[in-house]
């Protein structure tokens, strides 16, 4: 049983990836259930108590200020969700592959916003992200674009969650709501991660990725793998051979 952070980092270590808010999608999450299902769950671990040692919600920053070695941020279904260093370059492999943005911008993959985003994010470095709809000059209106276009970037591992920063007024006050930072993938994780990934070819990876989600868990339904994996139900392997 999970009883505390330590656990948590523990057996996320060994399984190599996790949902992070549940299991909904019928894949893998280290801490299983929701908030809505706690109460029948006999567990020491409560959502949103706001105890950093046993409420998961607290944990998606301390493994991003505390660890080196896991990485959080909207990875799967457009949700949340935890992948180790070790497993991330499978990932990286499936759904980056060795196109830039600027490439897959070009070939239509990419959005504009998605495009304004990750420059901002690039080229600051760590950004909030009410500094990147400032820097961005992003507006009230574009807000559903703005958050579909974020979400895309990390699904598609261009940029991840690096931590949170506080709202600074001109005066210099902290003021209002943290907001969640980021930072480019290969900024996060550096140059060494990303070359063992461009060594990984989709296929294997993918495949190798399929086989620790049934060791995890043999109950999962195949369109669910494929979409958990390669952000498509359709897989890499299927589209290569479409393509031929």
């Amino acid at each position: 049983m999970i009883r505390n952070f330590s656990d948590f980092c523990n057996e996320l270590l060994k399984c190599g990836f996790s949902m992070g808010g549940g299991n909904a999608k019928g894949i893998f999450a280290v801490v299983p259930y929701t908030w809505e299902e706690q109460d029948f769950i006999d567990s020491p671990v409560k959502w949103h108590t706001g105890d950093s040692e046993t409420d998961p919600w607290e944990w998606r920053i301390r493994v991003l200020d505390e660890r080196d070695d896991i990485a959080y941020s909207k990875l799967f279904f457009n949700l949340s969700g935890y992948i180790t260093k070790e497993w991330y370059p499978y990932f990286y492999a499936v759904r980056r592959g060795a196109k830039t943005l600027e490439e897959e911008y070009a070939d239509g993959n990419i959005t504009m916003f998605e495009k304004c985003i990750y420059s901002v994010i690039r080229d600051t470095g760590y950004a909030p992200v009410h500094e990147i709809k400032r820097l961005g000059g992003f507006s009230r209106e574009d807000k559903s674009r703005f958050d579909r276009a974020l979400t895309s970037l990390q699904m598609k591992m261009y940029v991840t969650m690096c931590g949170k920063a506080q709202k600074i007024s001109r005066s210099g006050e902290v003021y209002g709501w943290s907001s969640t930072a980021f930072c480019t993938v290969e900024s996060f994780w550096g140059n060494e991660l990303i070359k063992k990934a461009s060594r990984i070819s989709p296929q294997l990876a993918e495949e190798k990725i399929r086989e620790r989600i049934l060791l995890l868990n043999p109950d999962a339904k195949e369109n669910n793998i494929r979409r958990f994996i390669t952000d498509s139900p359709m897989s890499s392997a299927s589209k290569a051979a479409g393509s031929i």
